[in-house]
């Protein structure tokens, strides 16, 4: 009798989370006991965000579900009202596919939604990346929130699985394997600087930083002022080329897009702005550069690993594990230019210390794998009482 293979749905909604599931998503092809799923969603299918569905096909991924949410408008109420229609079009896609279990990464409001779907429709979840804190955005409200509506966690450190079982979550289903991101770093060819060079067409014989600033959807960070001081900032460092890539597709992602536009055509000579670099010319542009500048949580994961210092500015990651060569500084040119020079400094970078990595190490998706294919995926999901 031929055993049937579990169906494991993996969602992407991004660059940035199909960037980290990559290899788990080809750990879980190549299985012997599982089924590859694909729905893809919100800026993955935006031409203003790069159609960045091309690159899943390109990477030889069937996708099965094509799900489009995002509206042109990036207000509280266009998200919102994005949330509704993933609902009621992943509701068509999940019935269509009937998948034994969903992988869902992370805190977008498109997970959010997909993750509502599945537990109406009683499809389990396994939940990446839950446990963590961003006090900076709305993600802390979405991770939450994914994490009671999941039957299995995978987390990035010790610390965030016991903040998963602190919620309630029972420790026979959260499982600490690290963060997926760092896999890339022991199966991805880098290249050398002339290479990416010419793969970006973009000199980068000149040192450079990499840029990316999403907009912080908590507190009172306005973005349009936010960015606007960050590139006031970079202009104390015009000796360093800088890649910029997009913004999220957040609330106030696009009151940022202008201000970038303008930026790079009033700097060719050394400012490349992109929609999207694609994961591995990312990783390859991060580990040659000098620097990562914003708040995105590749510098927090990623660089460490990569032995490149992070400039974290603003709160939006605020309450994250991170290196000590994390440096976190406020959304101020002043306080921005000495977290810039503070980075640079030759002695920051020989103190091999700054870049132990409290994420572990590469290994996270064949673990995840190993879950996908041992658990049942069955029995009832419990509230777990700690006893203090």
């Amino acid at each position: 009798m031929i055993n049937k293979k579990k169906k494991v749905c993996v969602f992407t909604g991004t660059r940035a989370d199909y960037g980290l599931l990559y290899w788990l998503m080809r750990e879980i092809k190549n299985s012997d006991m599982l089924e590859l799923q694909i729905i893809t969603s919100g800026t993955h299918l935006s031409p203003e965000f790069g159609m960045t569905v091309n690159q899943i096909e390109i990477d030889g991924f069937k996708i099965n579900e094509k799900i489009d949410i995002l509206l042109s408008s990036c207000s509280d109420s266009g998200v919102a009202k994005s949330i509704g229609l993933g609902i009621i079009s992943f509701a068509d896609a999940i019935k269509r596919l009937k998948p034994d279990i969903i992988v869902v990464l992370g805190d977008r409001t498109e997970a959010l939604a997909i993750t509502q779907t599945a537990m109406v429709l009683r499809v389990p979840i396994l939940h990446i990346h839950g446990g963590e804190i961003t006090e900076g955005a709305i993600d802390d409200y979405i991770r939450n929130a994914i994490t009671k509506m999941s039957f299995l966690h995978c987390t990035a450190s010790e610390e965030y699985s016991k903040r998963v079982v602190q919620m309630g979550e029972e420790p026979a289903r959260v499982f600490n394997v690290g963060a997926v991101g760092l896999d890339h770093l022991n199966k991805t060819a880098f290249y050398s600087k002339e290479e990416l060079s010419n793969i970006l067409n973009f000199n980068l014989k000149k040192d450079y930083f990499i840029v990316t600033y999403h907009p912080a959807t908590l507190g009172d960070e306005d973005p349009s002022l936010s960015i606007q001081t960050l590139l006031s900032s970079l202009e104390k460092f015009k000796e360093f080329n800088t890649i910029i890539t997009y913004p999220n597709a957040d609330h106030g992602g696009r009151l940022i897009i202008p201000f970038l536009v303008d930026y790079a055509n009033s700097h060719k000579n050394r400012v490349l702005l992109l929609k999207s670099l694609g994961q591995k010319n990312y990783l390859n542009a991060l580990k040659l550069s000098k620097l990562v500048i914003g708040n995105s949580s590749s510098g927090i994961i990623e660089a460490p690993s990569l032995q490149v210092p992070t400039i974290n500015v603003g709160i939006r990651q605020k309450g994250r594990l991170s290196a000590k060569s994390v440096i976190d500084v406020k959304l101020s040119e002043s306080s921005i230019i000495s977290g810039i020079k503070k980075g640079l400094k030759k002695e920051f970078y020989a103190n091999k210390d700054n870049f132990e990595n409290p994420y572990g190490s590469p290994g996270a998706s064949r673990k995840i794998l190993n879950i996908l294919e041992d658990h049942n995926m069955s029995g009832q999901k419990n509230f777990y009482d700690i006893d203090y």
